[in-house]
């Protein structure tokens, strides 16, 4: 670290026509006589969810033994790289109610089943994305962040007697609140960076024509801004502009892709076609909101319940929900694994791509708590028993990983909700129908 006469506030923001662009911790935001002893990123935690549909085919997914000694299974084999920060759980149980595929989403950060109801009378719990939110956004510009892959347009494919909604998120803000997923990249990168300061689509889409960068407003500002920092905060600078430049480009040839290719023109405007390139660009909006501390927490769904989503990239034409109800046969599970082990490669990328950027006395990565997995497990049988878990990062020292832990069959998930809201400096007795936490030894 490069200590000069130079100190920046570390909430310092370029500001240009219609864009607000924060900036990475860097160096020089850092006072020279706290520098030496400690950072700011040293304390800070970030919580990430990644939520995948249908259920998981489980003889792919659990290791064969617990404790350090244990094989990654073959569904798990893309997190090689990162066995010493992985801790796979098995044995945790949701709790019964809610509907077989509503249940599994809307209990998995709440631990509470969702009331039977067609629309009205919509109830859960607070999801604790959301009590993290309220004590975590306070240092920051969004409280929590919310991602999804799928539309929500998708009346008549929910769980019979229970309101689409329990489908289409995994966040509740209170008991009677469920909130939406954005699945559009364009509007996260708008809700990052700034807009066009209309939400109407036609002043949106004038400006998009207009092809005039977020960075092209600020320039000038970072021009003036580079000549006073160090050699090292003007490389990490470059990096993440580079990054952010990158990331408006890919934006903008989804835009122009989807206004061609006819069969596309139901999406929203800004989705790739490409399954993984679409994965990869919402990984990369989470990652730079975490860099610049834009916010701290961030909810991800891969697809909703009984997502019915094809796989061609990968040779699988057979849509997701139907394949998941294979009738044990031995080769639709096979089939199965390999969508279950896309999702977990991708999501090994961004595993890679956090742990190479830096953040005060570390990476991303070593201050990140990152909840993996599914609100049911065998879908065959929608069965809520021993579910997926996976967790992955450093949650600033306090998540030993290169450990699969296993627990009695009768340990709620909701357990563990509570046992992350300790390990992430917010601590609660109790997360829905919780009965108390992980024991401290597991999780130390």
């Amino acid at each position: 670290m490069i200590i000069t006469k130079k100190a920046l506030p570390r909430r310092t923001v370029l500001r240009g026509l219609g864009a607000a662009l924060a900036l990475p911790l860097l160096d020089g935001m850092v006072p020279a006589l706290s520098a030496i002893r400690n950072t700011p990123a040293a304390g800070m935690r970030r919580f990430g969810v990644l939520y995948v549909p249908n259920g998981m085919a489980m003889e792919y997914w659990t290791p064969k033994d617990a404790g350090t000694a244990f094989e990654l299974s073959p569904i798990l084999q893309p997190m090689a790289p990162h066995r010493d920060r992985t801790l796979v759980l098995s044995g945790l149980h949701p709790g019964m109610g809610g509907g077989a595929h509503a249940g599994a989403s809307t209990k998995f950060l709440t631990g509470v089943p969702g009331r039977m109801t067609d629309g009205t009378g919509i109830r859960s719990g607070t999801s604790i994305d959301q009590l993290l939110g309220q004590e975590l956004g306070k240092h920051t510009q969004l409280a929590t962040l919310e991602l999804g892959l799928d539309s929500r347009d998708f009346a008549g494919s929910c769980d019979a007697g229970y309101a689409c909604a329990y489908t289409n998120t995994v966040s509740w803000r209170n008991p009677t609140t469920p909130l939406p997923m954005e699945n559009n990249p364009r509007v996260v990168f708008e809700r990052l960076f700034g807009d066009s300061g209309s939400t109407d689509p036609a002043v949106r889409k004038a400006r998009i024509a207009e092809d005039r960068s977020i960075l092209d407003s600020v320039t000038d500002k970072v021009d003036a801004l580079q000549r006073g920092l160090g050699t090292g905060d003007r490389r990490k600078i470059t990096q993440y502009l580079d990054a952010v430049r990158d990331v408006e480009r890919r934006i903008q040839r989804a835009e122009e892709q989807s206004d061609r290719d006819l069969p596309l023109v139901e999406q929203p405007a800004g989705v790739p076609a490409a399954f993984d390139e679409y994965m990869r660009l919402m990984f990369e909006l989470q990652r730079l909101a975490w860099q610049t501390d834009l916010t701290r927490v961030v909810t991800f769904m891969v697809g909703r319940e009984i997502s019915g989503r094809t796989y061609n990239e990968i040779g699988i034409p057979d849509a997701h929900h139907p394949l998941s109800h294979h009738l044990d046969d031995p080769a639709k599970i096979a089939t199965m694994s390999k969508i279950n082990t896309y999702h977990v490669s991708l999501f090994a990328e961004f595993v890679d791509s956090l742990r190479a950027t830096p953040d005060g006395d570390g990476s991303l990565l070593d201050h990140t708590l990152l909840l993996y997995g599914a609100g049911m497990s065998n879908s065959n049988a929608h069965a809520a028993i021993d579910l997926p878990i996976m967790l992955v990062g450093g949650a600033g020292g306090r998540l030993p990983g290169g450990r699969h832990l296993t627990y009695s069959k009768d340990t709620p998930m909701a357990n563990l909700l509570v046992a992350i809201m300790g390990k992430l400096g917010v601590p609660v007795d109790a997360v829905g129908r919780s009965t108390g936490q992980l024991d401290a030894l597991s999780l130390a």
